[in-house]
């Protein structure tokens, strides 16, 4: 059975927020220092570890999404859209909630978040 038009849009959208994921990780754990001083928070040594820490879950984030767009089911496809559009949404409200002065950085990752909420809510509910 061939995907519908909905199913193979929201595949996209999962590979595509796969890459950001990716890309986010590498750079979380190459220049976690770098990653914290552009959301204006503090660079300590915690801090970078934490963030690498995210950078792994993140690698295994990208890894689920990517395999959920090439082998789940319509059916699952849309699940894990659905929990990719709140996660996304929650990426972009917390992303803004941290507590330091706003940077263009915060507001461009944050806008990212909900970018891709907005996109896998558009393919979610979007009727032929």
């Amino acid at each position: 059975m061939e995907d519908t038009r909905e199913q193979t849009a929201l595949r996209m959208v999962l590979r595509f927020g796969s890459l950001v994921f990716g890309a986010s990780a590498i750079f979380l754990l190459a220049l976690p220092s770098i990653f914290l001083e552009l959301l204006a928070l503090e660079a300590s040594l915690d801090q970078q570890w934490s963030m690498r820490m995210v950078a792994i879950i993140l690698v295994a984030l990208s890894g689920n999404m990517v395999v959920v767009s090439m082998y789940a089911s319509d059916r699952g496809v849309r699940f894990a859209s659905t929990v990719m559009q709140l996660s996304a949404f929650g990426l972009g409200v917390i992303t803004l909630l941290i507590p330091a002065e706003l940077t263009w950085f915060t507001i461009s990752y944050s806008a990212i978040g909900f970018v891709f909420s907005a996109m896998y809510t558009f393919f979610l509910f979007r009727r032929n």
